[in-house]
């Protein structure tokens, strides 16, 4: 089972992702929703640069313009992009066109609008999907803490061309059962290991890593 560590803000958080077994480590750069995790792309740039070369760092953003996320791109040096904004899927393609080798993902809710028609609308520009949780009452698109309704992500990963990641209040506890029920091909978290300053918990951290690899992946497809 894959692991993705979300919205991380320190280059020690991020050492200590790769160090308990992490696969990738996302940063949030280009906010226009609410959310307390976004960073400046110097400060990115810094964290990315403490991976080591088989953990994949994300860049999370909320961005729609394509021509604003390539420069995004080309100052953080990401190994993934993950599409948080209703960007179309022809803009999608434009950065597909212009960074080959950059992985993308596209997130979809599975607890608002109609998520299979999402993944069947960009299945064919984006190596994988995140199948996230939104809160309409804050407006936060991700890192809410709240879960959506398995069932539907797991309708998800059978119809599905690419691999999906599954987030939307994963935690310790819960992630073993989230595995076992939807069968992703990999898993991301964010505020499931957050400690009181807000900050990555080591101990929820090596906590939530040891649950999720406890668990067979569903699939061996390259990563979104």
């Amino acid at each position: 089972m894959h692991v993705k560590i979300c919205g991380v803000r320190r280059p020690e958080d991020a050492r200590l992702a790769a160090h308990l077994g992490a696969d990738a480590v996302g940063v949030l750069v280009g906010q226009s929703h609410p959310s307390g995790d976004f960073i400046a792309p110097s400060s990115a740039a810094a964290i990315l640069r403490e991976l080591p070369k088989q953990v994949i760092g994300v860049l999370v953003s909320h961005l729609e313009d394509p021509g604003a996320l390539l420069e995004l791109i080309d100052l953080i040096q990401p190994g993934a992009l993950q599409v948080h904004s209703a960007m179309p899927p022809e803009a999608v393609q434009q950065i597909r066109r212009t960074k080959p080798d950059l992985l993308l993902s596209k997130a979809v809710h599975g607890n608002a609008g109609n998520p299979l028609e999402m993944i069947q609308r960009y299945g064919q520009v984006v190596d994988g999907f995140v199948a996230d949780s939104c809160n309409p009452a804050t407006g936060q698109v991700g890192g809410t803490g709240l879960t959506h309704d398995w069932t539907i992500s797991a309708d998800l990963v059978r119809k599905a061309l690419v691999p999906l990641w599954l987030a939307g209040g994963l935690t310790p506890s819960n992630v073993a059962a989230a595995i076992a029920q939807v069968q992703p091909w990999g898993v991301d978290v964010n505020s499931g290991v957050k400690g009181p300053d807000g900050f990555k918990c080591p101990q929820l951290l090596a906590a939530f890593i040891k649950a999720a690899k406890g668990n067979a992946s569903a699939s061996h497809r390259s990563p979104g």
